[in-house]
């Protein structure tokens, strides 16, 4: 997107819509659905292709990665090791 930032507008996305961006972090097109909810929600139109598919800039997809890797639950860390066991 040239002229929205996703970044700028996160709180304006729908729900569904950024669940969607943070199920695929890695996309660099938007299909045409989101393209029109997001200009739907933000009152901003987007630049698209001739399909309605928006391209997203480098800066928003790596927003989106960091978003993504926010919401991600809490993993263990992998070099604890918790034994289960009385010693004499």
């Amino acid at each position: 997107m040239t002229d929205l930032s996703i970044r700028d507008q996160w709180n304006r996305l729908p729900s569904p819509v950024t669940q969607w961006l943070l199920e695929n972090p890695g996309c660099m097109i938007l299909p045409r659905t989101l393209s029109a909810q997001i200009s739907a929600a933000t009152g901003e139109e987007t630049t698209g292709d001739p399909h309605g598919e928006t391209t997203l800039s480098q800066e928003d997809v790596d927003f989106i990665r960091t978003k993504s890797q926010e919401a991600e639950p809490a993993k263990p860390d992998p070099g604890y090791t918790f034994f289960d066991s009385v010693q004499p």
